[in-house]
C-alpha cells in the first residue's frame, strides 16, 4: 500500500509529487495514458514561469517537473485512473488496465480543460496562432489584429488584456447580447481597439503554417463571410475534469472540488485537491503549481497524524 497516490501530471501533481517525494512519502503519480503535462503541453513559449527569464517550451517545462519528481523517488505511471473509492481509511484507485491500487491519502490533481469550437483546424494551428490563455500568450500578438469567441466574463477579460498587445481586437459573439457581467461589458465597450461581430459564429480556421483568417457564419440568415486574422482565442468556457468525483467528493457552484479554506483539504478525509480542478478563475501554471505545493504539505500533516494515532493506540 502507498503513503500517497497522485492523479494527474500538470504543474499541480508533479509539484505535489516533488515536495512529497523529499519528504520520503515515494508518491505513485498516474500521468495520462496518451500524454503528460497538462494544457502546457499545448503551449509554445512560456515566458511568464519564474526561473526562466528567456523563456521556455511548455512540454520543456513540463518534461523537467517529471524529472525532478523522479530524482527524488516518484513513480511515474502512464495509465488513466477510471474510478475512484474515497469512502474508507483505505483510498483505492482503479487503472486503465484494471489493476487496484491503494493509498492513506490521494491528491487529486487533474486540471481542467478549454471548451474547444470543434473544428478541425482548431487542434492543428493550436500554438500557432490559436489559443486558450491571453495571459499565456498575449505577447506573442503585438500589433497583429486577433479575435476572441465568446460572450462572458472570460471572453470580456481575455479581450480587454489582449488589447495591451494586438492592434485591434474582434469580439466574436454568436448571440446580440453578451452573457458577461455589466461591469465587464462596459470595459470591452468603452475600449477603443474593441469591435463586436454580433449574431456570427466561427466555422472555419484558415492558414497553413499560422492563422490567417476565419469563416464567419451569421446566426441570424446563414451567410457566410471571411474575416483576415492573425491569431484566434477562444474563451468559451472551461470544464474541471471531475467526472470521477461526481457524488463522492463536494464541488463547488462553479463545477470545481471544493476545498477548506486556503487548504487543498476535500470532503473526504485524506483526500486532496489542487491544481486548476480546484481554480475557477485564475487557472495559470505558477498557481496550480503553488497548490500542488499545499497540498502535498498536508497530505504529509495527514499522514503525520494517522501515524500518531497508530503509536497511540499501539501504547494503549
Amino acid at each position: 500500500m502507498q503513503q500517497i497516490i497522485i492523479i494527474g501530471s500538470g504543474p499541480a501533481g508533479f509539484t505535489a509529487a516533488i515536495y512529497a517525494a523529499r519528504a520520503g512519502l515515494k508518491p505513485l503519480l498516474f500521468a495520462s495514458a496518451i500524454g503528460i503535462g497538462g494544457e502546457l503541453m499545448n503551449t509554445t513559449e512560456v515566458e511568464n514561469f519564474p526561473g526562466f527569464p528567456e523563456g521556455i517550451q511548455g512540454p520543456e517545462l513540463m518534461q523537467r517537473m517529471q524529472e525532478q519528481a523522479e530524482k527524488f523517488g516518484t513513480e511515474v505511471v502512464y495509465d488513466d485512473i477510471t474510478e475512484v473509492d474515497f469512502s474508507g481509511d483505505v483510498k483505492r484507485v482503479t487503472a486503465g488496465d484494471g489493476s487496484v491500487h491503494e493509498a492513506l491519502t490521494v491528491i487529486y490533481a487533474t486540471g481542467s480543460a478549454y471548451r474547444k469550437i470543434g473544428l478541425a483546424d482548431e487542434e492543428r494551428l493550436s500554438g500557432h496562432g490559436v489559443s486558450w490563455c491571453a495571459t499565456c500568450d498575449g505577447f506573442f500578438f503585438r500589433e497583429k489584429t486577433i479575435a476572441v469567441v465568446g460572450g462572458g466574463d472570460s471572453a470580456m477579460e481575455e479581450a480587454t488584456f489582449l488589447t495591451r498587445f494586438a492592434e485591434k481586437v474582434y469580439v466574436i459573439h454568436r448571440r446580440n447580447e453578451l452573457k458577461a457581467s455589466k461591469i465587464m461589458q462596459q470595459r470591452a465597450f468603452d475600449n477603443e481597439k474593441i469591435e463586436f461581430i454580433w449574431d456570427s459564429e466561427v466555422t472555419a480556421i484558415h492558414g497553413e503554417a499560422e492563422v490567417e483568417g476565419v469563416t464567419l457564419r451569421s446566426t441570424v440568415d446563414g451567410s457566410e463571410r471571411e474575416l483576415p486574422l492573425q491569431g484566434l482565442f477562444v474563451a468559451i468556457g472551461n470544464d474541471p475534469r471531475t467526472h470521477l468525483v461526481h457524488g463522492k467528493l463536494d464541488l463547488t457552484e462553479e463545477g470545481t472540488i471544493a476545498v477548506e479554506g486556503r487548504s487543498s483539504r476535500t470532503s473526504a478525509p485524506g483526500v486532496f485537491a489542487a491544481g486548476d480542478v480546484t481554480d475557477p478563475h485564475y487557472r495559470q501554471a505558477i498557481t496550480a503549481a503553488a497548490s500542488g505545493t499545499i497540498a502535498a504539505l498536508d497530505a504529509e500533516a495527514f499522514l503525520a497524524l494517522h501515524e500518531q494515532k497508530n503509536a497511540e493506540l499501539a501504547a494503549v
